[in-house]
């Protein structure tokens, strides 16, 4: 695919010499020839062909595959990574609407016909759907980036790459992914403070606020 990129640019930026000429067509100097030529019906269309030999490979491993997970590297490679993010948020997406799936038809099945049972399951389905939706947003978010780290295509964001701030605590080592060293926090002390003192605090200011309503 990038190859087709650099040929396809290359084309498009052809430049015609001084009294070049083609098909009756005369080109002024430093003019590019493809565009004119698809200008003016000589040219219909420019477009790579196929490689058939990995078409192949892909029907077999992907579009005839059942019940196997989708070669997104093998798509990234050949059709791009625009396309293979695409299927990769669309498998990703298929397979997180099991659980309201499965969820919601056990509600049906269980609710009974009064009209106190039916609001009862909405309202729980409902609380479901905002939670549901949450995780799922955030865990694509997560997932779409490690795909864009794999791939190339991460954009990192200029916090991303500034010194950590003064007040920063941690034990210095080589982080597993840039190669980079790094000040670390274990993940199990922010969890702690996040239970003993985060939770509490918010659970305290929920309930005030509660009461008030």
């Amino acid at each position: 695919q990038e190859r087709q990129n650099i040929i396809r640019y290359w084309l498009e930026n052809l430049r015609a010499k001084q009294g070049e000429s083609l098909h009756n067509i005369h080109f002024l100097e430093g003019q590019p020839i493809i565009p004119e030529l698809a200008a003016r019906g000589v040219i219909q269309q420019v477009f790579p062909l196929h490689e058939q030999r990995i078409l192949k490979r892909l029907m077999k491993s992907w579009v005839q595959a059942v019940c196997e997970a989708q070669p997104l590297d093998e798509i990234c490679d050949y059709f791009g990574v625009k396309i293979a993010m695409y299927f990769a948020w669309l498998g990703f997406y298929t397979s997180a609407m099991v659980y309201p799936a499965v969820f919601g038809s056990i509600l049906y099945t269980f609710t009974e016909s009064d009209q106190t049972s039916q609001d009862i399951c909405c309202v729980v389905f409902a609380i479901f759907n905002v939670i549901w939706s949450t995780l799922f947003l955030e865990e694509w978010k997560r997932r779409g980036a490690e795909f864009a780290y794999k791939w190339g295509t991460l954009d990192t964001p200029a916090e991303s790459i500034e010194e950590p701030r003064p007040q920063f605590r941690g034990i210095k080592r080589i982080s597993p992914v840039t190669s980079a060293e790094e000040f670390y926090y274990p993940p199990w002390k922010r969890l702690l403070f996040q239970c003993l003192v985060s939770l509490p605090v918010c659970l305290a200011c929920l309930s005030f606020v509660f009461l008030l309503m």
